[in-house]
């Protein structure tokens, strides 16, 4: 099924670019990362970069090695379809000769009103946050069809959340079935546990049984600059690119050094499908300005730095697993 793989390698830009093995960097930690979900499913926990500002996935050693035990396996992609999605189909599945079969496109009813204009999320009353729904159908629909540029079905599933009327679920079900969805499905496994999370599986494993077209977005002999144009065009949706000068003197150097074959993995925002952070819901008509591009080589790839994003992540001084713990019951507490 759909698979993952990320390695979180970096290094300064050279004038004489570095090369080494991004498996050989994770293989030592691999059986320490073999665990269970709470009814048993076997996980795989190998690494997880950020996907705005890295590539956004698991390792390839976890994929690979899942694919050799379950008869499906499950990866998730940080962010939305344009951020985690697309660099596991451009550059995951490029360097590990992957075909995924599905997409599952999660969505939240919640996150939907937020792009709808309700900035709580939820609204004053049953109308608006109807007629939020109906507005921000348009990131849904985005999202789709970012997916069908790949050439892969896309199950929307719906997480339900506390607070969530039937009818916004079946509201978010219905417009997505309309939008060529393969499946729309409630996911209550959250609350449910598996048994809320069936009806999704059962769709999941019918999308996995269809045909599909897969394909990257680009071919590693294109140029470094229209492979990155070919993300923002055809993923984020932009009009334009524009390279401030530092990245096109980068760009040129790269190619020079021989870099010019290896995949590109943007960074920007992850609040937009634009790189501007204010920009919300399905925004139309935008540029996308490059200000610089890293390489670090180590991991095989470009970095092309987009509008004012930031590389280091934000990271609280406490860890949030330092309030988790198990209470004399055997229930896990400290969560949320």
């Amino acid at each position: 099924m759909a698979l993952a793989w990320s390695t979180f390698a970096t290094g300064p830009c050279r004038t004489t670019p570095r090369r080494s093995s991004p498996l050989g960097l994770l293989g030592g930690t691999a059986g320490k990362r073999s665990r269970a979900a709470l009814e048993g499913q076997p996980c795989l926990i190998h690494c997880g970069p950020f996907a705005n500002i890295a590539h956004g996935n698991n390792s390839l050693i976890a994929d690979l090695v899942a694919l050799k035990l379950g008869d499906y396996v499950i990866t998730e992609s940080g962010f939305g379809s344009d951020m985690g999605m697309e660099k596991f189909f451009n550059i995951v599945c490029r360097f590990g000769a992957l075909i995924p079969s599905a997409v599952v496109l999660v969505t939240t009813v919640r996150a939907i009103k937020h792009h709808g204009g309700l900035e709580d999320g939820v609204g004053r009353d049953r109308e608006e946050g109807l007629r939020a729904i109906e507005t921000a159908m348009a990131n849904v629909r985005r999202h789709m069809r970012i997916v069908s540029e790949f050439g892969v079905p896309c199950v929307v599933a719906v997480n339900r959340h506390r607070g969530d009327s039937d009818e916004d679920v079946a509201l978010v079900r219905k417009r997505a079935l309309e939008a060529g969805a393969f499946a729309a499905e409630l996911n209550a496994g959250f609350e449910k546990g598996g048994v809320g999370a069936v009806d999704l599986a059962q769709a999941v494993v019918a999308a996995c049984e269809e045909s599909n077209t897969f394909r990257p977005l680009y071919r590693d002999d294109v140029p470094i600059k229209e492979k990155i144009e070919t993300v923002a065009k055809r993923v984020y949706g932009a009009r334009d690119v524009i390279f401030l000068a530092q990245a096109e003197r980068k760009i040129d150097q790269y190619e020079r050094d021989g870099l010019g074959h290896v995949p590109v993995c943007l960074a920007k925002t992850p609040l937009s499908l634009s790189a501007d952070p204010l920009l919300a819901n399905a925004p139309e008509d935008f540029t996308v300005t490059v200000r610089d591009v890293r390489a670090p080589t180590g991991a095989g790839w470009l970095v092309p730095l987009c509008g004012d994003i930031f590389l280091m992540p934000g990271l609280s001084r406490t860890p949030a697993a330092m309030n988790i713990d198990i209470d004399d019951d055997g229930r896990v507490i400290g969560l949320f």
